[in-house]
C-alpha cells in the first residue's frame, strides 16, 4: 500500500506540473491573439483556457467577451469575430462583414493578430530563460576535466560500443567542450563517429543511423545516456530517508571499498554488482574516518539500495570533474536568455527534422501528454526544472503553431501572406474546408503521438 501511495503521489505531482505549465502557455498564447485583436478593434467573442464541448467549468461574460475554463485540457482558444477557426461558426461567416470582424481588417493587421500567440510564446521563453539564469545561474561540466571518463548508464550506449571509463574526445570530428552537450551530439550524429580515449589509446566508435530512432523512443525513460564516472562515496541522506542503505548503517561520506569480495572504485562498479544480486543482502566494506567497517545492506528487486549520490560541487572537490559555474546579473541575464531561447529552438528544429528521415526511425518516438508529463520531477517540486521545461514547451508551442497546416496559426499565416502577395483573398468556403482538413490532420497526429505513449508504456519504456 505504501508503494502505491508513493507511485500515485509521484504521478499526481507530474500531472499537476504539466497542467500548470500548459495552463500558463495556453493562456499567454491566446492572450497574444486577444490583445492584438483588441488593438485593431476586433470583437473577441470567447476567451477560454481548455476546450468546453457541451459545458464549461467556469464562464463569465464581460462586455462582448465570454471568459471561461473548459473541462478538456487539450488546448484553449480565442474566438475572434469573423474568423474561420476551430469553432467552425458558419452562420457568422454567411452574414455581411462587419467593421468589428477579423475578415474586415487589412491583411497586415490580420497577420499581426495571427502571429500574436507565437510572438508571446517566444517572448515568454526568453523571459523565463533570462530569469532562470539570473536566479540559478548556469552550471556546466568541462568535458576535458572528466578524470575517470564516462559512466555508460544506457544500454544503447553500450550497444554502440561505449564503455565505462571512455573519455570522449570528439563527435563527428568536433570537440564537445561541455559534457552536457554530448548526448545531443550523439543524437544528431547518427551515421557518424565518436572518438574516445580508452586506456590511453584512441578508439573510433561508429554511430549507427538506426540508433537515432531508438534514442528518441528512449526519451520516455529518465535514465541518462551517460554520466561522469565518479568515486563510490555515499551522499547525504534526507532526514526522512528510509532506504536500505541507511538502514544498513551507511553514513554521509563513507567510501565504499568492496561489495562482498568484489573491489569497488567507482559507483558503476557497485551498481553493476548490485544488479546481479537483486533481492539479497550484500556486505559493504567501507572506509570511515580511516577505519574499515563491514556492513550488511539489502539490495531490492530493482538492484538498488537507495544510496544517495554526492552533489556536483562535492564531486568537483574530489576532482572527479571540473564545474564551470557562472552567475548572471539582472541586465546581463536578458541577452543570455535570448541566446538560450534561440539555441533551444535550433535544437528542437534539428530534432524535428529527424522525424522526416524514415531511416532514423525517429517518428516512432513521437510522444503525447504522457511523455510530456514524464519529463517533470516526480519526487518533489523543483522550480528550476519546472521553469526550464515550461520555457522549452513554450518554444515547441511557438514552432508547432507556425507549421503551415490549416487549423494552426501557420496555416492562416500562409493564406494571409498569399493574399498580401497576390492581392486576392482566399474564398471563405475554401478556408472552411482547409480548416476541416487541418483539424483532421492534427487529430490524427495527436492520436498517433498519444498512442505511441501507451504502446511504449506497455513495453515498459
Amino acid at each position: 500500500m505504501e508503494l502505491l501511495v508513493i507511485i500515485w503521489s509521484s504521478v499526481g505531482l507530474k500531472v499537476a506540473q504539466l497542467l500548470l505549465s500548459l495552463s500558463i502557455l495556453i493562456l499567454l498564447h491566446e492572450f497574444g491573439h486577444y490583445i492584438t485583436a483588441r488593438w485593431f478593434k476586433c470583437r473577441v467573442d470567447k476567451f477560454y483556457l481548455f476546450f468546453d464541448p457541451w459545458f464549461s467549468i467556469v464562464k463569465k461574460k464581460i462586455g462582448d467577451t465570454v471568459y471561461g475554463i473548459g473541462w478538456l485540457p487539450l488546448g484553449g482558444y480565442c474566438k475572434i469575430a469573423g474568423m474561420v477557426d476551430e469553432s467552425m461558426d458558419k452562420d457568422q461567416i454567411k452574414l455581411p462583414p462587419q467593421p468589428h470582424e477579423f475578415r474586415s481588417k487589412p491583411a497586415w493587421q490580420r497577420l499581426i493578430i495571427l502571429l500574436g500567440g507565437v510572438t508571446v510564446n517566444v517572448l515568454l521563453a526568453f523571459v523565463i530563460y533570462a530569469m532562470i539564469l539570473f536566479v540559478w545561474g548556469e552550471k556546466k561540466t568541462l568535458n576535458s576535466s572528466l578524470q575517470n571518463g564516462v559512466w555508460v548508464t544506457d544500454s544503447l550506449m553500450h550497444e554502440i560500443g561505449l564503455r565505462n571509463g571512455d573519455k570522449i574526445v570528439t563527435i563527428n570530428d568536433k570537440e564537445e567542450k561541455y559534457f552536457e552537450d554530448i548526448p545531443k551530439g550523439i543524437l544528431f550524429g547518427g551515421g557518424s563517429t565518436i572518438k574516445v580515449d580508452r586506456n590511453g589509446k584512441d578508439t573510433i566508435i561508429n554511430i549507427p543511423l538506426a540508433i537515432i530512432g531508438k534514442l528518441v523512443e528512449k526519451k520516455r525513460s529518465k535514465v541518462p545516456l551517460l554520466l561522469p564516472r565518479v568515486p563510490a562515496v555515499v551522499g547525504e541522506f534526507d532526514k526522512k530517508d528510509t532506504s536500505n542503505a541507511r538502514k544498513g548503517g551507511l553514513l554521509y561520506w563513507d567510501k565504499i571499498l568492496k561489495v562482498d569480495s568484489f573491489p569497488v572504485r567507482f559507483l558503476d562498479d557497485m551498481t553493476a554488482y548490485n544488479d546481479q544480486h537483486k533481492n539479497s543482502t550484500v556486505l559493504y566494506t567501507i572506509e570511515r574516518n580511516g577505519t574499515e567497517i563491514t556492513l550488511p545492506v539489502v539490495v531490492d528487486q530493482d538492484g538498488r539500495t537507495g544510496m544517495p549520490f554526492l552533489k556536483d560541487k562535492q564531486y568537483d572537490s574530489l576532482r572527479a570533474y571540473k564545474l564551470q559555474i557562472r552567475k548572471f546579473g539582472f541586465l546581463e541575464s536578458f541577452p543570455a536568455g535570448v541566446n538560450r531561447t534561440f539555441a533551444s529552438l535550433s535544437d528542437y528544429i534539428d530534432q524535428f527534422k529527424l522525424i522526416f528521415k524514415p531511416s532514423t526511425g525517429a517518428y516512432k518516438g513521437m510522444g503525447g501528454f504522457k511523455s510530456m508529463g514524464s519529463i517533470f520531477a516526480g519526487d518533489g517540486w523543483d522550480w528550476e526544472s519546472f521553469w526550464r521545461i515550461t520555457a522549452f514547451f513554450s518554444i515547441v508551442l511557438a514552432f508547432m503553431n507556425l507549421l503551415p497546416i490549416p487549423a494552426l496559426d501557420g496555416g492562416h499565416v500562409l493564406f494571409t501572406l498569399g493574399e498580401m502577395i497576390t492581392g486576392r483573398k482566399p474564398n471563405e468556403k475554401f478556408l472552411e474546408y482547409a480548416q476541416i482538413v487541418g483539424m483532421v490532420l492534427l487529430l490524427a497526429l495527436m492520436l498517433y503521438a498519444n498512442g505511441n505513449d501507451w504502446i511504449g508504456w506497455g513495453k515498459g519504456k
